[in-house]
Formats: structure tokens, C-alpha cells, sequence
């Protein structure tokens, strides 16, 4: 009976120690050619109007509440949406004119991950590179969490893209 209780204490604590043993950090990362100078893109990704032009969750939640916060572009402006999957505020924290912008999210209990969106040159195109990077420390869910994460917003980042690329070219 002892070793019984011995070999079930021991797989109880292999499993609780697990999550432990994952990555303590992940990144999700898709990028696109835009047939557009980064000129054009670049305002749109750093500004708040610009950006709902291609935010993917607004195009899946018709119901996603977006409320405007900071000025209207730049560092320090930002927005705080409500909707299905989730809510929180996304806010510019850095610039380089025509080349990045990166974002911090505060998605309260479930972190603060920075996303960050890079323009390279592709000839007349623009290669646009949409990464977030999400840090979970010694949380064991968000260690779990982070095995799914670019299979969750992977096609979300895409369809991004896409309509990024249809702002650019003025087709949205």
C-alpha cells in the first residue's frame, strides 16, 4: 500500500512539474510581400484608424468593441478592444519611420506580449513581418498555452496580412 501511495505521489509530481520543462517564452511570426512602398504601409500600421483598416479580429468579430486612447498615431497611441477573443489595450511603444513599429498588449491575467510589425524592402514590395513574442515565466498555463499559440493566431496574422496588402492598395 506504501509503495503504491509512493509511485502515485511520484506521478502526480512528474506531471505538476511538466508544464516546467516547457519553453518559458514563444514567438508567432508570418510575413507577407505587400505590393506597396513601405511608405504607404508604414502610417497605417502606426496609427490607430490605420490599423483597424487590417485588424483581423475586427474582421471576425463584427461585434468587437474598439475604443481609441492616446493620439491618433505614434508612440503612445493605442486602443483597448472588448470582443470574442478577449480583451485588453494595444499601445505603440517604439518606432523606426518606414522600417517598425513595435506594440505592447496588456492582456490583464493573461500577459503582456509585444508585437512587433517590420518593413523590408522587396523591390517595389514590401515584405511585412508580423511577430508577437509572449513571455510566461514560471506560469505553468501559459507554458501549456504557449505549445498552441501560433496554431491560435497564426491564420489570424495571415488574414492581417492580407487585408493589409488590400489597404495598401487601396482595394479595402
Amino acid at each position: 500500500m506504501t509503495s503504491h501511495l509512493i509511485l502515485a505521489a511520484l506521478v502526480v509530481a512528474g506531471i505538476a512539474a511538466t508544464p516546467f520543462l516547457l519553453p518559458a517564452s514563444t514567438i508567432v511570426k508570418r510575413s507577407a510581400v505587400v505590393d506597396a512602398p513601405a511608405e504607404r504601409i508604414f502610417p497605417m500600421i502606426a496609427s490607430n484608424s490605420g490599423y483597424q483598416r487590417f485588424n483581423p479580429w475586427k474582421a471576425r468579430d463584427p461585434k468587437l468593441k474598439i475604443t481609441m486612447l492616446g493620439p491618433d498615431s505614434g508612440v503612445g497611441s493605442g486602443f483597448a478592444f472588448d470582443g470574442q477573443g478577449g480583451k485588453g489595450t494595444q499601445t505603440i511603444t517604439a518606432l523606426e519611420e518606414n522600417a517598425s513599429v513595435t506594440m505592447q498588449l496588456d492582456l490583464g491575467p493573461m500577459g503582456r506580449p509585444v508585437t512587433t510589425f517590420r518593413l523590408e524592402p522587396a523591390g517595389e514590395r514590401t515584405k511585412v513581418t508580423w511577430s508577437t513574442r509572449a513571455e510566461f515565466g514560471m506560469n505553468p498555463i501559459g507554458r501549456v498555452l504557449g505549445l498552441f499559440l501560433d496554431g491560435m493566431l497564426g491564420s489570424d496574422y495571415e488574414l492581417g496580412l492580407k487585408l493589409l496588402g488590400d489597404a495598401a492598395a487601396d482595394r479595402a
